[in-house]
């Protein structure tokens, strides 16, 4: 693990390969080796790891249950240069599984480094996002690993496709036939998917300033979960049936009009009850940055499924909530029983589904109030995983590094899929429109409502009940 002593690392790998020893799902034997420029020995690492498992986990800390744990830790320093030959002796074994929790910008260097010290044979590579911050950076970033490691030994990791909703979204739709008969142009109108973040920038406001949120969510996790909600069935679950319909998706997308986008930026705000700053007098942004932390797009993928159904796209620091959802809204039906005594369009049907942090599934329909007068209002059938299965959902980095230990690349990205990603916004990125200020607290700048016209953003709530009216006789 290079990159050992940084903050992934501390919030999300250590705790997640502690959680898969404690499920019993570690391989047998083999070590777990930080790597950092840092002049650390194997004690202050295993100290560092137990404060962060104390700290992050999702489980319990058990003095037992770690003390087996520690027993694998052990620490390599390496120099500022990326030079990664005091590894080889360390990480002797004929297979191993290297992860890259550094920024992005030393992934070339580092998979170099890794062939030069002789290490590329029995090697595993994992990567996080952003792969490259354009069509170009990506497509070098991609020819450099691959003279290193086959695109077989690459693990690029996004980790939303590692929660349990995005998966279960493949079993939801192929495994239930009421549903995927509706998948379809036919009866849908329109798909939003809402990446929404209560946070801002914290302390990456240097990094913030080189990406932006485009470069950030909306290549990467918003892409994919467009292109899992989208993807035509694979003919089995094997990883590459599987990507295979993914990268379709991607290929079939129109690049984005810069005219059909939105860019925001935070002003001060309120987010719950606290006084939060702006973007810009964040620690490492300039003062008149005109980076995006909001962005609202409109996508069209040109398939005989998806022909003439918007796909309403948006993400944002510092909005009201933290929350993550697709949701697909069915056509109303072509005949209107209620118009004619006084009742205009009812809402349409709703399908959404909940990635985080309420993981889960409901569909909106309309229903009649009790009582004499005939009152409409959307209600709700909920599928929760929490309250369905009594257990707590696993983080999603516990599922990805099992899947890379056991050589499953079905929730990895691969290259294709990158490098399409980046062609599709590449014309945002030459031709970027001025950001829009919003407050931090809200629901992004209101320019962003002409991203969803005709109709609103649907942000969670289901409105006020409809006017009432009395049955005729």
């Amino acid at each position: 693990m290079v990159g050992a002593t940084g903050d992934l690392a501390a919030r999300k790998l250590l705790p997640a390969l502690y959680n898969l020893e404690v499920e019993g799902l570690l391989p047998e034997h083999g070590d777990i080796i930080g790597v950092a420029p840092m002049d650390w020995n194997d004690e202050r690492f295993r100290s560092h790891a137990e404060e962060a498992i104390r700290s992050f986990s999702r489980t319990r800390f058990e003095a037992r249950r770690f003390a087996a744990f520690a027993a694998r830790l052990h620490f390599v320093p390496v120099g500022p240069d990326g030079d990664l030959s005091a590894l080889r002796a360390a990480a002797g074994r004929p297979e191993r599984l290297l992860y890259l929790a550094v920024p992005s910008s030393a992934f070339a260097t580092l998979a170099e480094s890794l062939g030069a010290a002789g290490l590329a044979a029995g090697t595993k590579l994992v990567i996080e996002k952003p792969f490259g911050h354009d069509v170009a950076s990506a497509t070098q970033l991609n020819a450099v690993l691959h003279k290193v490691l086959p695109e077989d030994r690459i693990y690029r990791i996004d980790h939303y496709l590692g929660k349990e909703t995005v998966q279960n979204l493949l079993v939801f739709r192929f495994g239930n036939s009421v549903f995927e008969r509706v998948w379809n142009r036919d009866a849908i109108s329109r798909v939003e998917i809402t990446v929404a973040e209560s946070l801002g920038v914290e302390r990456r406001g240097a990094f913030y300033e080189e990406t932006g949120a485009i470069r950030d969510i909306v290549q990467n996790h918003l892409f994919q979960l467009l292109a899992v909600t989208a993807m035509e069935p694979p003919i089995s679950f094997d990883a590459e049936a599987i990507r295979n319909e993914k990268v379709k998706v991607l290929d079939a997308l129109h690049p984005v009009d810069p005219g059909a986008v939105v860019r925001g930026q935070y002003t001060a705000g309120t987010v719950a009850g606290e006084a939060v700053p702006g973007y810009r007098d964040e620690e490492g942004v300039a003062p008149g940055s005109e980076v995006e932390t909001f962005a609202a797009l409109r996508l069209h993928i040109d398939s005989w499924r998806w022909a003439g159904v918007p796909f309403l796209l948006r993400t944002g620091k510092r909005l009201a909530v933290r929350d993550t959802r697709v949701v697909l809204s069915f056509r109303e039906a072509p005949l209107h029983l209620f118009r004619a005594i006084g009742l205009h369009a009812l809402d349409s049907n709703r399908l959404v589904i909940r990635v985080q942090p309420d993981e889960g599934i409901s569909i909106t329909f309309i229903a009649k109030r009790p009582g004499p007068e005939v009152t409409t209002q959307p209600v709700e059938m909920d599928f929760s995983y929490e309250g369905s299965f009594k257990a707590s959902t696993p983080e999603a980095y516990e599922r990805l590094l099992h899947d890379a230990l056991s050589g499953d690349h079905t929730l990895f990205i691969r290259e294709d899929e990158v490098e399409r990603g980046w062609q599709v916004v590449q014309p945002v990125l030459d031709r970027p429109s001025p950001v829009k200020m919003y407050p931090a607290g809200g629901w992004g700048p209101a320019a962003a409502d002409r991203i969803a016209r005709p109709g609103h953003w649907h942000d969670g709530s289901f409105g006020e009940p409809r006017p009432a009216f009395r049955r005729r006789s």
